[in-house]
């Protein structure tokens, strides 16, 4: 293997950019790792940290893009570098064109003067910058989508104290996704437009509320990110308490929900009391806890009943996510053929708040499941890369993702632990997310579907019978086609469903 490194000096990407680029080289035959990222310290670090260090690191400045690739041999790397640089200058034409006669903005500052109407900033750039432009947008009177990771809590801290003093929304830092007033920003899917208001500390979850509210028949107003330290003792809560008061002034939205994981109990006492207050129905989850009763406050056990109640506040009529049934005898015939020796359960989630939830959800009728992100700290792997009893894996999270990109973006981690779990004579099924939307991966099924089939093929080869259960999140409207990811997934023999919840459940009747 050889190791090639490539720096173009003051060439700024966005993440989400690069994630995608990085995606297509990898899956070049010869390339063994291929990462494009901006050259902060964190990222730098995290290339050395994988096996891609080099002493042209050294003099690398947060401005400057770097492309590291290890490929078999030298001709492999250079050609995969060169069409990462040409992926890049593709997407970058794409871009709308200026006007004749006009130059681009190359600042907020000028950005804000060519449009003095905007009244929002979405800002994805690597984080030690981050609370410049965010300040600087601040002031200028427009709330801010903040994509950017990898800032200082105390800033946040500050930022969002700013924020609300100045009656403006901060979404972040680190927030994958928002809706607002029908436009998604990050990753975010094709919802249609209702009376339901969402305000979530975590990303994934906020999109599962949304797309369940879009399959149950209803719509969305505004989905408010808030980034998930939000309800932590140091920030307080800040942007889920502006959100609250946001949506409780907005005429649109008839009912509110709220999504978190578990939060500072004395945030949580303050912001249910925000909520209560807020004249409008209130439906919260805050997955993995059950706080004590609130007066005005309907607190649901998983982000589908979230969304089920919620439609059903809408409404006035029941809501029923469609094919509970059918589902529901289907894994009564796949428990009848497994071994008597097949007893855990896996799970290989893109995903932290769904990981989250399905291990809620599973602990008590299972038991304690192993974990990157356990419910119960003594139950955290001691090799991430290897499973013991029943183990759900986040593999969107940093261990996984150095020098890689996200899953929901490039699934060839998630493959390569597919193939590993099914190899394990005593596993009984794998559960996986796969999250559909803008900024997601085009045809996700299109990789997994043969690995499922492959996995249960093996198993089957064996004497075995290996369920897969998909908790596939996302709308009909999406840019993948929902109807087409899942009869590509339900073909390859998974049992796919729009609900993590409902999976969980799925695979705690089949192990009980």
């Amino acid at each position: 293997m050889v190791t090639r490194i490539h720096v173009e000096p003051n060439a700024y990407y966005d993440s989400v950019a690069l994630m995608a680029v990085a995606a297509r080289v990898n899956r070049v035959p010869g390339v063994d790792l291929a990462a494009l990222v901006m050259g902060t310290t964190l990222n730098l670090e995290m290339l050395r940290d994988s096996g891609l260090g080099d002493p042209a690191l050294d003099d690398v400045s947060p401005n400057d893009l770097v492309v590291a690739v290890r490929a078999v041999d030298e001709g492999t790397a250079r050609a995969a570098i060169q069409q990462a640089l040409e992926g890049l200058q593709r997407g970058a034409a794409t871009a709308p064109a200026a006007t004749p006669g006009e130059t681009r903005p190359h600042t907020l500052r000028t950005a804000l003067q060519r449009f003095p109407g905007a009244d929002l900033v979405a800002i994805s750039v690597p984080g030690p910058f981050a609370p410049i432009e965010a300040e600087a947008a601040l002031r200028a009177g427009c709330h801010v989508f903040l994509f950017s990771d990898n800032v200082l809590l105390a800033e946040e801290v500050r930022l969002k104290r700013l924020a609300r003093e100045s009656g403006l929304l901060l979404m972040g830092p680190d927030c994958g996704t928002a809706f607002l007033g029908g436009l998604g920003l990050g990753f975010a899917n094709a919802v249609r437009s209702g009376p339901i208001g969402i305000v979530a500390a975590a990303g994934s979850g906020l999109q599962q509320v949304a797309s369940l509210v879009d399959w149950l028949g209803s719509g969305i107003s505004h989905g408010i990110g808030t980034g998930g330290r939000d309800l932590n003792a140091a920030v307080g809560g800040a942007t889920v308490i502006t959100g609250i008061d946001a949506l409780a002034a907005d005429p649109q939205t008839e009912v509110v929900v709220l999504v978190s994981k578990p939060p500072a109990p004395e945030v949580a006492a303050r912001v249910l009391e925000r909520a209560a207050a807020c004249g409008k129905p209130v439906v919260a989850t805050f997955i993995g806890r059950t706080l004590a009763a609130v007066p005005g406050i309907i607190q649901a056990g998983d982000l589908t009943e979230a969304a089920r109640l919620a439609v059903q506040l809408a409404t006035g009529q029941a809501a029923e996510i469609p094919g509970v049934v059918e589902r529901q005898s289907r894994i009564a015939e796949e428990r009848a053929r497994l071994n008597t020796g097949q007893r855990y359960l896996r799970g290989l989630y893109s995903g932290g708040t769904l990981c989250d939830e399905a291990m809620a959800l599973l602990d008590p009728t299972v038991g304690p499941i192993w974990s990157n992100i356990p419910l119960d700290p003594a139950y955290r792997l001691a090799n991430v890369h290897r499973s013991q009893e029943h183990t759900f894996v986040d593999l969107g999270a940093d261990e996984f993702t150095i020098g890689r990109p996200h899953p929901m973006i490039d699934q060839t981690v998630r493959l390569e632990r597919l193939a590993r779990e099914a190899q394990d004579r005593s596993v009984a099924a794998v559960l996986l997310d796969v999250v559909l939307g803008y900024g997601a991966q085009a045809d996700p099924a299109s990789e997994l579907a043969p690995a499922i089939a492959a996995a249960r093929a093996e198993a089957q080869a064996e004497g075995r019978h290996l369920v897969v259960l998909v908790a596939l999140v996302g709308t009909a409207g999406d840019p993948q086609g929902y109807e087409r990811q899942c009869a590509a997934l339900e073909e390859a023999g998974a049992i796919v469903t729009p609900s993590n919840a409902e999976a969980a459940h799925l695979a705690a009747q089949l192990v009980a």
